[in-house]
């Protein structure tokens, strides 16, 4: 499997462009699957349901399977977070994994820039940033930047991360 991130701060449209990708990806006849990060502690599942209620009688782990998905839930309780690796080992396989977030992880990113968010860009101090797409170049430009990619233009972007995780050929649609 390949792996290719997306990174960025919150509120810069990173999942708005997965959004955009994922079906141009999938129209090139690829597998792929997406890994988010959250920073924060989130629940997927809800509080009186039954799945929730044995999580908090203490399961290590819920399987809530139904006719249309599953879902495993997993409590880490106080053991520390697992690396990307050990989570794209969970994944089944597939031609591609975008990851959101993990920004320190060492794989190729695409970093979503927007100046108007007003934080500063996280590509000057992270070497695994090979792109950056924007709605805009900054004042002054990106001196000494890496690729730069139009945040609008999903097809160039799709096509630069095919070539960059060298699944250009196995893609069937040329975008």
């Amino acid at each position: 499997m390949k792996l290719f991130g997306i990174a960025g701060y919150s509120g810069s449209g990173k999942t708005t462009l997965l959004e955009k990708l994922l079906p141009r990806l999938v129209a090139c006849g690829l597998r792929v699957s997406v890994l988010k990060h959250a920073h924060h502690d989130f629940d997927i599942d809800i509080p009186g349901k039954d799945s929730y209620r044995h999580r908090q009688a203490g399961a290590s782990e819920v399987l809530i399977a139904g006719s249309a998905r599953w879902a495993l839930l997993h409590e880490l309780r106080v053991a520390p977070p697992p690396a990307l690796a050990e989570h794209v080992a969970r994944l089944s396989p597939c031609d591609l994994v975008l990851v959101e977030g993990f920004k320190d992880a060492s794989i190729p990113k695409l970093e979503v820039y927007r100046p108007a968010n007003g934080k500063p860009p996280l590509w000057p101090d992270n070497p695994t940033i090979i792109a950056v797409a924007g709605d805009r170049t900054p004042p002054g430009g990106f001196p000494a930047a890496p690729v730069w990619l139009d945040l609008n233009d999903a097809d160039s972007i799709v096509r630069f991360i095919l070539i960059s995780v060298e699944l250009e050929e196995k893609a069937r649609v040329v975008l």
